[in-house]
């Protein structure tokens, strides 16, 4: 959808999209705009219609950073993780690696 500057402007900042789309040109002519808006919300900005990349807070960014490297003690897990884990089931292409751990043991 093609909106004139202004009217982009104006659609952008009342836009209440839970994924905010940018087009790559209309982001590079008002990035400023665009990095204020990414302080509350992700940014996507697309190419030829499709999310490409995401402009996100510094802070959000930490975050997610910090959330990588999360390790949680087993006491920490909550019942439903517990749950989750003992229902897991590995996939039948993967089988070859029980054969493995049989032949360490």
């Amino acid at each position: 959808m093609y909106y004139p500057d202004n009217a982009w402007i104006a659609w952008f900042m009342q836009s209440e999209d839970p994924e905010m789309k940018v087009p790559a040109a209309e982001f590079q002519r008002n990035i400023g705009v665009y990095q204020d808006k990414a302080l509350v919300e992700p940014v996507f900005v697309t190419r030829n219609g499709r999310p490409r990349t995401v402009l996100v807070s510094v802070e959000e960014y930490q975050r997610l950073k910090r959330r990588d490297r999360e390790a949680l003690r087993v006491e920490e897990l909550s019942e439903g993780d517990l749950a989750a884990i003992a229902a897991a089931k590995v996939d039948a292409r993967h089988a070859r690696l029980d054969d493995e751990l049989e032949l360490e043991g």
